[in-house]
């Protein structure tokens, strides 16, 4: 792996790790973390009551770069390891399923957008 695929892994870890103590502080469970499929993968799993959130997590130079970098063909993935994870926990099946984004910019600014979209499923 390249040095600056190396960096790029690392700081994408880092982020995850901050959107992860972000939705801890707000009362969320973590489940899984960076959760891949053979159809998908999801940066975030939590759950709060009988919320289950999958969540995408973006860095870049400023936040509006980083919402609108989920486009729809990240967003089908997101929902496809979604409903992977619900086939192989079924325990989960009749709770809420939302799809969030938690987006950081430098300094140090993250912004949890929260039912960022509905799925196509």
């Amino acid at each position: 792996m390249s040095n600056k695929r190396q960096k790029a892994y690392k700081r994408g870890l880092w982020v995850e790790t901050l959107a992860a103590i972000l939705l801890m502080a707000k009362g969320y469970r973590i489940l899984k973390r960076r959760y891949k499929t053979p159809v998908g993968e999801v940066d975030l799993i939590a759950k709060k009551g009988r919320r289950l959130l999958f969540v995408e997590v973006k860095a870049r130079r400023d936040l509006s770069e980083a919402l609108e970098s989920v486009n729809t063909k990240t967003q089908k993935r997101i929902e496809r390891a979604g409903l992977h994870f619900i086939s192989r926990h079924p325990d989960y099946a009749d709770y809420e399923m939302r799809f969030d984004v938690i987006a950081m910019a430098r300094p140090f600014r993250l912004q949890h957008l929260d039912n960022a979209w509905q799925a196509r499923s």
